[in-house]
C-alpha cells in the first residue's frame, strides 16, 4: 500500500508544473477537467487524467501517470473524486490566508450568488472602489477601453484562462489566488495585499 508521504510527493510534481504557467496554471487544469465530465459525476476516470494534462501541455511518464492515479483512487474503484484532487493539488495554504480570499471573494459577491460577474463589480461598495480602480487603467485613461472594458479584463484575469465565461466562482479564486499565496512567503504581506486590494477592513477594525 502506498503511503501519504509517496502520495503527496507526486501531487507536488504535478503542482509545480501547473504553477509554471502561472497563476491561472491549476485553474486552467481544473477547467479542462470540468469540461471533460460530461456525465457531471465529478469523478476522473484514469484516461480522463491523462487526456486532461495532455491538453493542459503537461507531459509525464505513463509510469508515473499510473502511480500518480493509483496513490489517490484509495478505494480502488477506478476513479479519484474530482474535488479532492483540486483541493490536494492546490498548493497548501494557512487558515488565515483561506479566511482572507473568501473574505474577499464574499466582498466581491454582491448578489450571494457564489460568483463573482459584472453587476457585482457594478454595485454598492464594489462600484465605488472598482469605478476609482477602473479611471485609473491606462487604456481607460487613454480612452480605448471604457469603465466596463476594464471590469471585464478584471473578470477575465481571474477567469477561464483563454475562455472566459463573464463570471469568476469561488472555486476558480480560491484556485488563482492559491497560486498568487505560492510566490508570497509572508503571511502578514499576503493579507495585507489582499485587503489593500479588495478593500476589506484591517483586523480588528
Amino acid at each position: 500500500m502506498m503511503s501519504s508521504e509517496t502520495a503527496d510527493s507526486l501531487i507536488e510534481v504535478l503542482r509545480e508544473q501547473c504553477l509554471t504557467r502561472g497563476c491561472n496554471g491549476i485553474k486552467g487544469l481544473s477547467v479542462i477537467f470540468r469540461a471533460m465530465d460530461i456525465d457531471y459525476s465529478k469523478r476522473i476516470v484514469y484516461e480522463e487524467l491523462k487526456v486532461a494534462l495532455e491538453r493542459f501541455g503537461i507531459l509525464i511518464s505513463e509510469s508515473y501517470l499510473h502511480t500518480l492515479f493509483d496513490a489517490l483512487d484509495l478505494n480502488k474503484s477506478g476513479g479519484i473524486d474530482f474535488c479532492e484532487f483540486m483541493h490536494k493539488l492546490r498548493p497548501p495554504m494557512k487558515q488565515c490566508r483561506i479566511d482572507v480570499i473568501d473574505e474577499a471573494f464574499e466582498r466581491l459577491d454582491v448578489n450571494k450568488d457564489e460568483a463573482i460577474m459584472l453587476d457585482d463589480l457594478q454595485g454598492n461598495f464594489c462600484s465605488f472602489v472598482y469605478s476609482t480602480n477602473a479611471k485609473q487603467h491606462p487604456k481607460f485613461i487613454s480612452g480605448e477601453w471604457t469603465e466596463e472594458q476594464v471590469l471585464r479584463n478584471f473578470l477575465d484575469s481571474i477567469d477561464t484562462p483563454g475562455n472566459p465565461d463573464g463570471k469568476v466562482t469561488r472555486e476558480e479564486f480560491m484556485n488563482y489566488y492559491a497560486g498568487v499565496s505560492s510566490t508570497v512567503e509572508d503571511d502578514c504581506y499576503f493579507d495585507l495585499m489582499m485587503r489593500a486590494c479588495y478593500g476589506l477592513p484591517n483586523r480588528g477594525s
